[in-house]
């Protein structure tokens, strides 16, 4: 923790060349995207991305899991989600999975988290329902490498979003975009999905 304090102390004077950039977010943001990744450390967009401040929208969960839309229930993804869409008017979304995770590792193999109820119920809302044939590669089992079921599942949150009447009036009309990539954490590599091929090929 002392070396997030001492860079968090002298954070101020690091950026003192930057001083007009940072006014100019004081007035306001207009990210590029909102960009839905998982909460893991490893996993840092901006990093990848070489994004600025103010220029993606983030929002961070256990497994970059996005629950299905449901009317009588408030949540942090909901209201994130459509505070983006409505007030900031983000015309790209990406749900970015990655390897390693462990939200896919629970879903491959229950018994690592039936100690945390809390992480156990939050996986269920992964929610891996089939997509179309066109969106998805093939279903996985239990029995299939980690990345595929990763893949697979980003491609489920993907239809989860197409859920909210937020969402599916911007794609209607054209002024929205939802991708989904994949981030290999060991060599930084980043797949994207194509939905003329379903693979997910190199940016």
């Amino acid at each position: 923790m002392r070396s997030l304090i001492d860079h968090a102390r002298g954070f101020p004077k690091r950026i003192e060349d930057r001083r007009e950039e940072f006014a100019r977010l004081a007035s306001g943001q207009r990210p590029q995207a909102l960009f839905i990744s998982c909460s893991d450390s490893r996993v840092m967009p901006s990093l990848f991305t070489g994004a600025r401040p103010g220029e993606i929208f983030e929002l961070r969960t256990a497994g970059n899991i996005v629950p299905r839309y449901r009317p009588q229930a408030a949540c942090a993804v909901a209201g994130t989600l459509e505070f983006a869409i409505e007030a900031l008017h983000v015309p790209d979304i990406v749900v970015c999975g990655h390897s390693h995770c462990g939200a896919v590792r629970a879903l491959i193999h229950r018994p690592t988290v039936t100690d945390m109820p809390l992480v156990e119920r939050w996986i269920d809302w992964a929610g891996h329902r089939p997509a179309p044939s066109a969106e998805r590669e093939p279903s996985p089992s239990p029995d299939d490498d980690a990345d595929a079921v990763t893949r697979h599942h980003v491609l489920t949150q993907l239809e989860h979003l197409r859920t909210y009447p937020c969402v599916a009036r911007r794609l209607a009309d054209g002024r929205l975009r939802l991708h989904a990539w994949f981030y290999t954490v060991e060599t930084g590599r980043v797949l994207a999905h194509r939905p003329g091929t379903g693979a997910f090929e190199p940016l």
